[in-house]
């Protein structure tokens, strides 16, 4: 890892040192006007180790982008890492940690009990045939299984 600070806050974080699954808090932009942009590090799989499958990943997205916002409305966006191990959790003036794992948790047993990945067709989706509900809801009970370590980013 090089010395030099990168301007990717994720690229400082030493990828060998940390233990998935965890949450911990990526940063923090203040707007112009005072608004506060909280983004987590939602870490599935263990970096370098293991990665979520596609259709998988893809689905648990839809899954927590729609679901998220059914407990919260300071959530701002959930989007994939490129690396497949893990989602950025992005909220607005919202700054309890303990309530964030709450609204992931409630999230994740939401995504256990759907019938169906919203806006998997064609006209929402730009990768529709690429889900897998059961793949989304095996990566959930996964991570509702090791709940008390969320809170633990390093081994």
């Amino acid at each position: 890892m090089s010395d030099k600070e990168m301007n990717v806050e994720s690229f400082n974080l030493d990828h060998t040192k940390v233990k998935a699954p965890y949450v911990r808090l990526a940063g923090i932009k203040t707007g112009d006007h005072g608004d506060a942009i909280h983004k987590y590090d939602l870490r599935i799989c263990q970096p370098n180790k293991a990665h979520m499958e596609m259709p998988a990943l893809h689905s648990l997205e839809h899954l927590m982008a729609e679901l998220s916002r059914n407990h919260t409305d300071k959530m701002l966006d959930i989007s994939p890492m490129g690396c497949q191990t893990g989602f950025y959790v992005t909220l607005i003036n919202h700054d309890d940690y303990d309530d964030v794992l709450d609204l992931i948790d409630k999230t994740l047993n939401d995504v256990l009990v759907a019938k169906e990945v919203p806006a998997c067709n064609e006209m929402q989706c730009g990768w529709a045939a690429s889900h897998s509900l059961e793949g989304a809801q095996a990566l959930a009970r996964d991570l509702l299984a090791k709940r008390n370590e969320w809170n633990q980013v390093f081994a």
